[in-house]
């Protein structure tokens, strides 16, 4: 890199206001593209003058107009590589307030799926005007898409490798027909003028697995600070939920409970279910969840949580001692923020983990891996050490 390219990138780095300065240097004025980067970036990060072609961007009816933030984006996307594009925009939000970027279908389409933007997307959901929420929909479907990939195929071979095993049966038979998995398997085929799904195929139970069919619970913290947590969670399930070797359900909670294990056929669906947000009771939920348990030796149950107990901690803790004198395998999953970060109460944690109960932030691509050991009732000691 030569000294001018080097004096342009520090004018970059450091504003247009240091232009006088480097030119004392000997630096060259900046190109037709550095120029563009340096209003790009000046929109965000210079000062109010230079705040998307002048304006503040601040107050009400004061901010810029959607053409202006599109075309900002616009250059942005042509300018800088990915991850810069997803840090850039994540800051536009954060120091602009610039919550446009997600009510307007025309910038929705043109943002770069990111992890950050999709869960403060989730959090303003019930804002989002009518126009937009298909876009909306698109935007986390790229998401999950990005998930899906990264953890479906483990996710499958870690179930087969710990259960080896065939859940239906080619028999027909209407006493084992498995009426909730062939419901969401073909819920895509609802007929509107019928009211009714006319299904594709038709699942039936084998005897010998439906006894020994495992449950695995997910209970799912959804507060705001979990939402990084909340897609990971979401799309394991309903990679869980599309296998017929496993019973899948999934609760979420803030002060109150949603049984969302009937959206499990779609994770967008699923995610658009959360109320992410308000206060949290743990204990009420993992009261309701032990409901759900049929056969405690067969079931794994996930609390996805941070721990920030808005009830009676006394009780949160009671309760997973219930679940695991039981007999069921209890695992706590602490929320991880800021691509991976774990964030929890540590006193909460202390307390679970000195109960003999794995508690710990989980990488999402050793979630697979975690899967397999749990179902195979191996220690997660290993998992939990920090890598």
């Amino acid at each position: 890199m030569t000294q001018t390219q080097q004096l342009a990138r520090w004018r970059l780095i450091l504003g247009s206001e240091t232009q006088d300065a480097f030119g004392g240097m000997g630096g060259a004025p900046l190109t037709q593209e550095e120029a563009l980067m340096d209003a790009a970036l000046g929109a965000i990060y210079g000062g109010p003058g230079e705040s998307f072609g002048g304006g503040s961007g601040r107050g009400a009816g004061k901010g810029p107009s959607s053409p202006v933030i599109s075309k900002w984006l616009g250059d942005l996307r042509a300018l800088f590589d990915s991850e810069t594009v997803a840090v850039v925009q994540n800051d536009a939000i954060e120091r602009k307030g610039l919550k446009q970027l997600l009510l307007e279908p025309e910038l929705l389409e043109g943002l770069e799926p990111d992890l950050n933007m999709a869960s403060t997307l989730l959090m303003l959901k019930d804002q989002i005007p009518k126009k937009s929420k298909e876009s909306a929909r698109n935007f986390i479907r790229k998401i999950v898409q990005e998930i899906n990939r990264m953890l479906e195929n483990d996710v499958r071979r870690a179930v087969t490798a710990a259960l080896n095993r065939r859940a239906h049966s080619p028999l027909p038979s209407a006493a084992a027909l498995d009426f909730p998995y062939t419901i969401r398997r073909n819920l895509k085929n609802y007929n509107l003028e019928l009211k009714a799904v006319i299904p594709e195929r038709v699942w039936f139970f084998d005897r010998a697995s439906r006894v020994n069919r495992w449950n695995v619970i997910l209970d799912i913290d959804q507060s705001g600070s979990m939402g990084q947590s909340i897609l990971y969670s979401s799309v394991m399930a309903c990679i869980l939920a599309s296998m017929s070797a496993v019973n899948t359900h999934v609760v979420a909670f803030d002060t109150q409970i949603m049984d969302l294990t009937p959206l499990c056929a779609d994770p967008v669906d699923l995610l658009f279910g959360f109320q992410m947000g308000g206060g949290t009771d743990i204990a009420k939920s993992i009261a309701y969840c032990q409901g759900l348990v049929e056969t405690p030796a067969r079931t794994l149950f996930f609390l996805i949580s941070d721990l920030d107990e808005g009830g009676n901690r006394a009780a949160l803790l009671r309760r997973l001692e219930e679940l695991k004198e039981s007999g069921v395998t209890v695992v706590v999953l602490l929320a991880v923020a800021d691509g991976g970060k774990p964030y929890y109460d540590a006193t909460t944690a202390q307390r679970v983990a000195a109960m003999d109960i794995p508690c710990f932030a989980c990488p999402p691509e050793k979630l697979p891996t975690l899967l397999e050991r749990a179902l195979k009732g191996q220690s997660l000691a290993e998992l939990a050490q920090p890598s």
